[in-house]
């Protein structure tokens, strides 16, 4: 018996480690997976990576993180911890930065100085009434920057030029100076509703020189349609204003504008021949507003799709106040027709006046209620 116990010790003590498949494709998911090469294609992606120094180990052994936050894969979360400051010893890979729903008053200048891969930062929900001309001087690859539910009296200055997307909604912005977005080539979108900005606030030649796609400037000041504004514009969102008017200048720079959001305005009135500036819109919002008819030009919108005009004056619906005459200069059919709460008499509109939606799904008039 004790023969066979040696035999056994022997046999264990000189046995290979076993090895599973599986250890060499999970190592490689993770090389990969850590793979960068920082050329201009990866910029765009929301976590960029960077190969590792040591190939055997992707993961650094012994990483700095602020007291308090929890660090994984270049990304920093420091969210609703009661700072009253942007923590120090931040990894100086980091990508992703969340400080938001905290107390931070002030960005200092050097508070993310050598953070020169940052892709994102979200300061939301702070205190902040101050930021550093200088702060972003070493974030050269900033892309997402948000700032909003803070104390911002004036927009930061010295912006990142890489900056693809900016939210700065719910301050207590006034202003937007002449080149305060200049050389900023990839602004797409720019979020600023809830700040107290009114048409004399927005200086001419803001927006020279940048390709903006998407502009929200809601609940704010507004009593007339911004002319301005970058002529690249997709979206333009302009609810909850105090907008009386549409004049037949308004559209004439934003030919590409295929949303358009004027609902919660005052509109009375909108020129005839406003809305052709404007061939490409598909979508626009013009409910609880004081309309006393259908807009004008409506049919002659090809790919318009859908429309709110809800909770107007509307008193009347003409038989091709939607639709074209002949059929094939509608390129697109309706999806939603919105006219509740208007004092229509529904019994005297037309079928054929929704003739070129897709069913009857689509379309909605209801009863009018004082």
């Amino acid at each position: 018996m004790k023969e066979c116990l040696l035999l056994l010790l022997l046999a264990v003590c000189s046995a290979k480690p076993f090895f599973s498949p599986l250890d060499t494709t999970l190592k490689n998911m993770m090389l990969k997976d850590m793979d960068d090469d920082d050329d201009d294609d990866n910029a765009n992606s929301v976590f960029p990576t960077r190969e590792p120094a040591d190939p055997f180990f992707p993961f650094d052994m012994f990483p700095t993180c602020p007291f308090g936050c929890q660090c994984y894969s270049r990304v920093v979360h420091c969210s609703d911890l009661g700072l009253t400051s942007v923590p120090r010893n931040i990894p100086f890979d980091t990508r992703m930065l969340d400080l938001q729903n905290n107390k931070i008053k002030e960005i200092k200048e050097n508070d993310f100085k050598g953070l020169t891969s940052l892709y994102g930062l979200i300061l939301n929900n702070n205190k902040l009434t101050k930021i550093h001309p200088k702060a972003f001087l070493t974030t050269k690859k900033l892309r997402r920057l948000y700032l909003s539910h803070n104390q911002l009296s004036e927009m930061p200055l010295n912006l990142p030029k890489s900056l693809a997307e900016l939210r700065i909604h719910d301050n207590k912005v006034k202003k937007i100076q002449k080149n305060t977005f200049k050389g900023m080539n990839a602004l797409h979108v720019l979020e600023m509703s809830a700040n107290p900005l009114d048409n004399k606030g927005i200086e001419p030649g803001a927006f020279e020189g940048v390709e903006v796609f998407h502009v929200r400037i809601a609940e704010a000041k507004l009593t007339s349609i911004p002319k301005d504004l970058p002529s690249t514009l997709l979206e333009l969102h302009l609810d909850d204003n105090k907008i009386s008017n549409v004049e037949l200048e308004d559209f004439k720079r934003y030919k590409e504008l295929q949303r358009l959001g004027l609902g919660n305005n005052k509109i009375v009135d909108i020129e005839n021949g406003s809305l052709a500036n404007i061939p490409r819109v598909r979508e626009i919002h013009l409910e609880n507003n004081k309309l006393k008819k259908i807009p004008s030009g409506l049919q002659e919108l090809k790919y318009l799709q859908i429309i709110f005009l809800h909770s107007n004056s509307i008193t009347k619906v003409g038989l091709n106040d939607f639709c074209p005459t002949m059929p094939k200069m509608k390129k697109s059919l309706y999806s939603a027709i919105s006219l509740f709460n208007n004092p229509v008499k529904y019994w005297d509109v037309q079928p054929a006046t929704f003739r070129c939606v897709l069913s009857r799904m689509s379309v909605q008039l209801g009863n009018f209620r004082k």
